[in-house]
């Protein structure tokens, strides 16, 4: 069945469509109330199957490139909506936008229930109904919380209440010590009232932690000034100044969106009881594709995503958008309670509308990663990329005699490395092709909760390239890879300095680059990272494995049984878990039983 026979056999059902290219390349997924009626408006069928001549120029492409679709039919437009996000976040689709943030905002919050509440930190609603929630917070939270334990006189630990004795907070009077003295609940609660007007006037909180830290300083007790001081940094960090007070309970979750020519950013702000209490903000690069009513969906639903959040606040929009009745409904089912966003044309919501524009105009400015830098434009030249590397993943992985075996994977993002998003692998297989299957397989297999990047470099050679590029085609994934290895000299690859260049390898090329170009150092930097990454954690897994294999060799257990049971079951962790009966399948019934006594 050819394309434009398919697009006439649509069904009139809700349902997602997607596009692809004349390489099987993923080019767009879209949702559909009625498939037939949407995936018909992108075309006109005479006098030859063409774009619809009032699509926008983007849309316009797109169509262009499009040789084949495939559809699935769901059961309302609200299931179609949930299916497109997350085939997106799969996917990395060229004509849709990704916005990688999906972290979860914590919340501060006391449970009034207790007889001497605490305050904690969550990311979800918990289940007593005498719980209040402050927040959320961006960057912070562990700060806040740390310096109300810092000033206020509150239970310090969840344990202390239960040890009946006075113990050294009492002593350098940080707890009025209810644990052992007749504290009533009422001069606790003034210690609970404190703590909560530093958490609702940060500037409050700020000044008296200033006041703290120059009382350390003069004290000569410098470490602790010195922790208080980025204690106040990094609670400063997400604060945006504004003379708006709506002298009022006002709570709204704010989001708007601003572009320049190459990067967008989403600007989110928190007010709570009429007062910014936080706010982020993340860059998008954008190209060809950059839509913004789509990226205003993507942001919505990647910070919402499926959970009700602990304080539900009407949503302020800088913009109008296409899906807003789809997305109140989406987030209707998730607070449980009907959802409200608006788009404020004046009055006070304006102003805290063109608060959140203002500052994401200062931020486009401020950007230093708008001009992207010249090294990975020339990447993306040499090597063909779909396009500039922002964001890449690099693989590595490390043994030794096929003992430890784990794999790493480190990220590198406008310029620098994201060490929060680096992750590490225990690895079954013992050869390096099925390292490197496994490791790049996990992860692909996280794409959903972990959007690809836009690009992939390997250690590794034209072997390891193609296995990557067979994984991705096997999830429907396009994604560009890049492999670096030494080249072989006398049939051996040599690392020695001077005996052997790098090689770069790509889908259609191998350059041979001389060692003195930007472009291989780029890459051989990304990859002696990965690579220490990749020692770093071999060497930390050996060091539990030699310890472990000591205290099994004091109950009996010869190395050489020890390496037999690694052979068969891969590592430690899985011994712990096997029956008696696997482990005879290696050994005799009598180590079989001191091993389970071992780790029973």
């Amino acid at each position: 069945m050819n394309l434009k026979e398919k697009i006439q056999q649509l069904p009139s059902a809700p349902g997602v469509y997607q596009y692809f290219d004349e390489n099987g390349h993923i080019l767009y997924v879209g949702k559909a109330k009625d498939l037939s009626k949407r995936v018909k408006s992108y075309w006109q069928f005479t006098p030859t199957l063409q774009a619809n001549q009032k699509l926008s120029l983007r849309i316009k492409r797109m169509i262009e490139q499009t040789v084949s679709l495939n559809y699935i039919v769901v059961n309302s437009e609200h299931d179609a909506l949930i299916l497109e996000n997350s085939l997106i976040k799969q996917l990395n689709p060229k004509y849709n936008i990704l916005l990688r943030d999906d972290k979860t905002y914590p919340y501060i919050y006391i449970d009034k229930s207790q007889k001497f509440p605490r305050y904690e930190i969550t990311r979800k609603v918990l289940k007593s109904k005498e719980v209040l929630y402050y927040g959320p917070y961006s960057v912070g939270a562990r700060d806040i919380l740390d310096s109300l334990y810092e000033i206020c006189k509150l239970v310090q630990k969840k344990s202390c209440l239960h040890s009946a004795k006075l113990c050294l907070y009492h002593q350098i009077d940080k707890c009025l010590g209810p644990c052992e003295l007749p504290i009533s609940q009422e001069r606790y609660e003034k210690e609970v009232l404190l703590a909560e007007k530093l958490i609702l006037n940060k500037k409050l909180l700020i000044q008296t932690l200033q006041e703290r830290m120059e009382f350390y300083a003069q004290e000569m007790r410098f470490e602790e000034a010195a922790e208080l001081r980025d204690r106040i940094e990094r609670i400063s960090r997400s604060e945006i100044k504004s003379e708006i007070d709506f002298a009022s309970d006002a709570n709204y979750d704010i989001f708007v969106i601003q572009n320049s020519l190459k990067r967008a950013v989403v600007v989110r702000l928190f007010m709570r009881k009429g007062k910014i209490i936080s706010s982020s903000h993340d860059y998008v690069n954008i190209d060809e594709s950059y839509d913004e009513e789509e990226l205003y969906v993507r942001t919505l639903l990647s910070y919402y995503k499926e959970e009700k959040p602990p304080i539900i606040a009407p949503i302020l929009l800088g913009k109008k958008i296409e899906s807003l009745a789809l997305i109140e409904g989406h987030l209707s089912k998730i607070f449980e309670k009907k959802a409200e966003i608006l788009v404020p044309q004046k009055g006070r919501k304006k102003e805290l509308i063109e608060l959140a524009l203002l500052n994401a105009n200062e931020l486009l400015k401020k950007d230093k990663k708008e001009e992207h830098t010249t090294v990975p434009l020339e990447i993306q030249k040499l090597c063909e990329l779909s396009k500039i590397p922002s964001r890449v993943e690099i693989f590595d992985n490390s043994h030794m005699s096929g003992v430890a075996t784990v794999g790493a994977m480190v990220v590198y993002e406008d310029g620098k490395f994201d060490k929060k998003s680096y992750r590490t692998y225990h690895l079954k297989a013992r050869d390096e092709y099925g390292q490197m299957r496994e490791t790049l397989t996990r992860r692909v297999e996280s794409f959903e909760k972990n959007p690809p990047p836009d690009l992939w470099i390997l250690d590794g050679g034209e072997t390891l390239l193609k296995l990557a590029l067979e994984i991705l085609h096997s999830f429907g994934v396009h994604l560009d890879v890049i492999a670096i290895a030494k080249e072989k000299v006398d049939a051996k690859a040599h690392r020695a300095k001077g005996k052997a260049n790098d090689l770069l390898y790509t889908k259609k090329e191998l350059f041979r680059l001389k060692n003195s170009d930007k472009r291989l150092q780029w890459v051989q930097n990304l990859r002696d990272e990965a690579h220490r990454a990749a020692i770093t954690f071999h060497k930390k897994t050996k060091l539990k494995l030699d310890k472990e294999s000591k205290l099994l060799n004091l109950h009996g257990i010869s190395q050489a049984k020890i390496q037999k049971l690694l052979n068969h079951f891969g590592t430690f962790g899985e011994l712990k878990n096997v029956t008696i009966e696997e482990i005879t399948t290696v050994l005799n019934a009598k180590d079989a039983k001191t091993i389970k006594k071992f780790y029973n």
